[in-house]
């Protein structure tokens, strides 16, 4: 076999295309994984038409896992038919953040099959642009991440997503008992940090999403927590410009709650969850909103408010929820909501887009 089925994206291109490519061969330090299970982000169309993705054309999809197919002829450890997951983020390694298990905040941090974050050189992502929508991927056999036997490959492709989600509950740092609220809790980041609450100790959870039924679908997944719903398509049809979303919270828990973990990719909804904070608070933020926080400063300096963003996971938190899988402490098989063929990525793309069904995680099988 020389060529396979890729998901692909061209310059100036609106949309993705399904195309042949050459099947990867592997460098002297690489494995190609054969992929059996790709994971789809909901702003990888966004990304691209920002601008995020330096390399085009190029292969997308950082999230993958499967068997090795191929390995170089430097690589310890590895040999074929070993299971694994790809760990997307490339970073230098030598940085005093990549020291420091804040890999996400290396200049050089970029992802495979997805975008990089800055202007200097990246030469790993350079060499490793190509991401997993694919029947194969190369990647330098330091991102191979042993998956267990007890862990399926959907999950394995969606453990960048539920990591992502552990180091948001992580800089939240909250206190036994808390109060959290989630926005955006209907969707791939909403539903992870709904789904790990327990283990945070969490005592409340208070989901925002647009939909009363979708949410009440996601808060069967925080098990025996207390959990309210609040619908956006249910507030005053005035709520964005009235604060109709910060006194809701705010009828709901009038202290505040300890802490927002904020997956909003647009509108004012994030300010607004601010608002409903208790002093001391912290809101994690890791939507890519690009609305401007409409907060005075005095308004943080009172409340003794803190506004983390957070980009990404670390490898370690990648390799936290693969022990927690591995151990059963963690359940993550019913997050897996949608499975579309490879033939049919370009579909679930839109679907994705277009959100006009509930969609938690999506896979992509080659």
């Amino acid at each position: 076999m020389t060529t396979m089925l890729a998901l692909r994206a061209h310059r100036d291109a609106d949309e993705l295309v399904l195309e042949e490519v050459p099947v990867p061969e592997p460098g002297p330090l690489d494995v190609v994984v054969k992929v059996a299970s790709a994971g789809l982000a909901p702003g990888m169309m966004r990304l691209l038409q920002m601008g995020a993705f330096k390399h085009l054309p190029t292969t997308l999809g950082h999230e993958a896992a499967g068997t090795i197919a191929a390995v170089g002829g430097d690589v310890p450890g590895f040999a074929v038919g070993d299971r694994v997951r790809v760990h997307p983020n490339l970073n230098c390694g030598r940085c005093e953040y990549c020291r420091s298990d804040r890999d996400m905040m290396c200049r050089e941090q970029s992802m495979l099959g997805h975008a990089a974050f800055g202007d200097i050189a990246m030469p790993l992502y350079n060499e490793y642009h190509n991401g997993g929508i694919a029947e194969y991927v190369r990647i330098p056999h330091w991102l191979a991440d042993r998956v267990p036997e007890s862990v399926g490959f959907d999950v394995a492709a969606k453990v960048h997503d539920i990591a992502n989600a552990l180091r948001a509950l992580k800089c939240a740092d909250l206190p036994s008992a808390s109060t959290v609220v989630v926005t955006a809790a209907t969707g791939t980041m909403g539903t992870a940090t709904v789904r790990l609450a327990g283990h945070f100790g969490i005592a409340r959870l208070v989901l925002v999403g647009r939909d009363a039924d979708r949410l009440a679908a996601v808060a069967k997944l925080a098990g025996g927590i207390s959990t309210d719903v609040v619908a956006l398509d249910e507030l005053p049809g005035d709520w964005a410009v009235t604060g109709g979303l910060t006194r809701r919270l705010r009828e709901l828990v009038p202290a505040g709650a300890h802490a927002v973990l904020d997956y909003i990719p647009d509108g004012p909804a994030t300010a607004q969850a601010m608002g409903a904070l208790a002093t001391g608070g912290a809101l994690v933020h890791m939507g890519a909103n690009t609305t401007p926080l409409q907060l005075p400063s005095i308004a943080l300096m009172i409340n003794c408010s803190r506004f983390v963003g957070t980009r990404a996971c670390t490898r370690n938190d990648a390799q936290e929820v693969l022990r927690l899988l591995e151990t059963g402490a963690l359940v993550a098989d019913d997050l897996i909501t949608h499975r579309f063929p490879l033939t049919d990525a370009v579909k679930a793309v839109d679907l994705m887009q277009r959100r006009a069904e509930p969609m938690w995680m999506t896979v992509v099988h080659p």
